[in-house]
């Protein structure tokens, strides 16, 4: 039995929407929060929000800026791209030699060449927040603003992709802790000092999150949200399977596939055609299996064991397709995270920037530029604001055989697509070697603010500003977005 306790529920009517069931009180976790959401609400109803989503793949480790989207020409060969460089169709813009397909597309794509993390060690937290005081991602913040779920689809407004969500059988080893599940679980899903109402949902495919729940609790145990939606879709197997639910009332049944509609579809990769799926897939690209624990790139001259390969994966591009089904059905915040792009090599853990370009690297090529024709044809480009970046940049110089290269946070690799935002632009310069700004610079505090302004209509903003909870008001009319994409 499905038991729901609401006056509402008690008042005869058997019939409300979606919208309606979302802001039921009684199911606290699941909806927006309290009073909260109230205000959320009224900044949907006055169209603050713009029903766009954001994409931000995370590129774990300190993706290097000169063999992405920064190669330098006339330059000695140890500050050149090791992977070379190809020509893109903006003319005189330049991307390392492992991006040829995004090159192609990048009359589609804005690259920050003056972006700066100023942060070179592995926290991933000045770039996640943005910076901001409360300690809370970026996607936690956007949450607030929109409320913790979507108000048609009920699906999270801020979700985190890691590989097991698109292949939950998937058993990866142990990489340091820097690049482990815990730390992705902590840091990219962190919601700062806002509360657990907005913390991002890891949808990880573990036992744990998928267990075997009846619902049958009372209203005060739903204070985790996200162990609900794992229990729904557990019950919506058991309902099925049992037979069950045609031994529901009517009333529990609406109430019912109002939960589940669009919440566990989203996130099911079958219903795709299987002709997306293959533009999509990045699996040929490299043996994942090569380079973990037992195959044959995991030991570096036989001896010490490359432990960050351990989370690599040739699953991104599936892992962006999912990206495109949760945007499509609502989502207003989608984390993907790729593990490891850090390439010192000489055995560090990992290999170097010619290994991990040319496998990473190209994956991430095919993944995103897959994205970008999928979202276009859909007429979702100006809908989806992608976002590609890490924690940090690398040094310039080649350190090794391996074109190994050490954490630099002076300079970060940033692009963008879609949004309706102004593409087809380098934006900035850096120096010479490609070691820190020689133009104005931007920082994660100028990220946040670009995607703030993206999501919300600052103008109307201005006139209302209530509408909004008054820290957000004030991050999206306070802060400076990166002047060049509006």
């Amino acid at each position: 039995m499905l038991t729901i306790t609401d006056r509402r529920f008690s008042q005869g009517s058997s019939t409300f929407g979606r919208r309606d069931f979302l802001r039921i009180g009684s199911l606290g976790g699941l909806t927006m929060p309290r009073l909260q959401a109230a205000q959320s609400q009224s900044a949907l109803d006055n169209n603050i929000f713009k029903n766009k989503s954001i994409v931000f793949l995370f590129l774990q480790g300190g993706p290097p800026q000169i063999e992405t989207f920064d190669p330098k020409i006339n330059v000695a060969s140890d500050n050149r791209s090791c992977t070379g460089e190809v020509r893109t169709n903006v003319p005189g813009v330049w991307f390392g030699g492992t991006l040829p397909k995004l090159a192609q597309r990048a009359d589609r794509l804005a690259v920050v060449r003056s972006f700066a993390t100023n942060d070179g060690s592995h926290n991933p937290m000045p770039i996640l927040t943005g910076k901001h005081p409360s300690g809370a991602t970026m996607s936690a913040l956007c949450a607030k603003a929109t409320g913790a779920f979507h108000p048609e689809s009920g699906l999270p407004m801020n979700t985190v992709i890691v590989p097991e969500a698109v292949k939950p059988d998937l058993k990866l080893g142990n990489p340091t802790s820097t690049f482990s599940l815990p730390r992705i679980k902590t840091s990219v899903a962190s919601p700062g000092n806002l509360g657990n109402a907005y913390k991002g949902f890891i949808r990880n495919g573990s036992p744990e999150q998928l267990g075997n729940f009846d619902l049958k609790l009372p209203r005060d145990r739903f204070e985790d949200r996200y162990q609900l939606l794992g229990e729904l879709d557990d019950l919506k197997r058991h309902l099925d399977k049992s037979g069950e639910v045609n031994g529901m009332s009517q009333i529990e049944r609406q109430t019912y596939d109002l939960l589940l509609r669009g919440v566990s579809d989203a996130f099911d990769l079958s219903k795709e055609d299987p002709k997306t799926i293959a533009k999509y897939d990045t699996s040929h690209l490299f043996n994942m299996s090569d380079y973990h624990n037992g195959g044959k790139y995991f030991l570096f001259n036989g001896k010490k064991k490359l432990v960050d390969q351990e989370r690599w994966t040739n699953l991104l591009g599936k892992e962006m397709l999912l990206a495109r089904r949760l945007c499509e059905a609502g989502c207003g915040f989608v984390t993907v995270v790729d593990s490891s792009w850090d390439f010192h090599g000489n055995g560090a853990n990992n290999p170097g920037t010619l290994v991990g370009m040319n496998t990473l690297g190209a994956q991430m090529d095919h993944a995103v530029s897959a994205f970008l024709d999928d979202v276009e044809a859909r007429g979702l480009s100006d809908q989806i604001l992608l976002i590609v970046t890490g924690e940090m940049g690398r040094s310039p110089i080649k350190r090794n055989k391996d074109a190994g290269t050490d954490h630099h946070g002076d300079l970060t690799p940033l692009m963008f697509a879609g949004g309706g935002l102004n593409m087809g632009q380098a934006i900035g310069k850096s120096d010479r070697t490609g070691s820190r700004p020689a133009s104005e610079p931007y920082g994660p505090e100028n990220l946040l603010s670009t995607l703030m302004h993206t999501m919300f209509d600052a103008n109307k903003l201005r006139v209302s500003p209530e509408l909004l909870p008054p820290d957000i008001t004030k991050l999206i009319l306070g802060t400076e977005p990166i002047k060049e994409l509006f």
